[in-house]
């Protein structure tokens, strides 16, 4: 086992659980991490990871190139999906309905959907002959 500076370099994953391990920037050729992959117009495609990178605390995992399959293409449909699902993340559910809030998340308690305003001041109820009670 090779050391250098507090990395590790352990190709065979004998200190490591199995996990074949290097030194930044000293992966061998054939191994990428996901982002390489992506800037190179690919993706894992399903599978395990191969190796991984130590710099200090921080991890990376790599995946085998000649395994690696196309990025699926996004087509118009897509997009348009993406956009409305976005949309919707920006329109308060409740009586408000305003669009200019950025990102409200769905299914994070206290907000569910609607902006902080509309927590604050809830709607006052009525009656069902239109008088506040």
């Amino acid at each position: 086992m090779a050391t250098r500076a507090g990395f590790t370099h352990d190709p065979t994953g004998e200190h490591h659980d199995g996990m074949p391990t290097y030194i930044w920037r000293l992966a061998p050729e054939g191994l990428m991490t996901r982002r390489q992959l992506s800037a190179k117009g690919l993706r894992p495609g399903g599978q395990d990871v191969a190796a991984q990178v130590l710099r200090g605390a921080q991890s990376a995992r790599l995946y085998r190139v000649d395994l690696a399959r196309p990025k699926f293409a996004l087509t118009d449909a897509k997009m348009a999906a993406v956009r409305t699902a976005a949309r919707s993340r920006q329109r308060c559910a409740g009586p408000c309905g305003r669009t200019d809030l950025g990102y409200i998340p769905r299914q994070a308690a206290p907000c569910w959907g609607v902006c902080w305003d509309c927590i604050d001041n809830p709607p006052v109820p009525h009656d069902r002959q239109g008088a506040t009670p």
